[in-house]
């Protein structure tokens, strides 16, 4: 069992920073990929910013330039640094993670994190 623990959402006003942290723990072999998802009420989930085990990054266009995306492996936690904050970035911030738990086949599962508020007031 894996479980993935998002910290440092919060309220903010447009411009400012926020950083967000989620930390995997259980039983992980190995993380193949870890990254941010985001939902804003009434909209579907979508992709912020992932990062692979061979250190690919993949941002979604909306944050470029302003959020970065990094992961501490030995401590498997995965950071995003949120700059110039927008009110448009106001959603609940889901950390996500796909792990192979042990070696061998059927092996590999997604988690999710319970979620982060983000409000950024204008």
């Amino acid at each position: 069992q894996v479980q993935l623990v998002e910290s440092g959402g919060g309220l903010v006003q447009a411009g400012g920073s926020l950083r967000l942290s989620c930390v995997a723990s259980g039983s992980i072999f190995s993380i193949n990929t870890m990254g941010w998802y985001r939902q804003a009420p009434g909209k579907q989930r979508e992709l912020v910013a992932d990062i692979r085990s061979g250190g690919r990054i993949n941002y979604a266009d909306f944050v470029k330039a302003r959020f970065t995306i990094s992961i501490d492996n030995a401590k498997n936690t995965v950071y995003l640094q949120m700059n110039s904050l927008k009110p448009e970035d106001t959603a609940v911030y889901y950390c996500y993670a796909d792990i192979t738990v042990r070696p061998g086949i059927g092996s590999r599962f997604q988690y999710w994190g319970q979620g982060t508020q983000v409000t950024v007031s204008s």
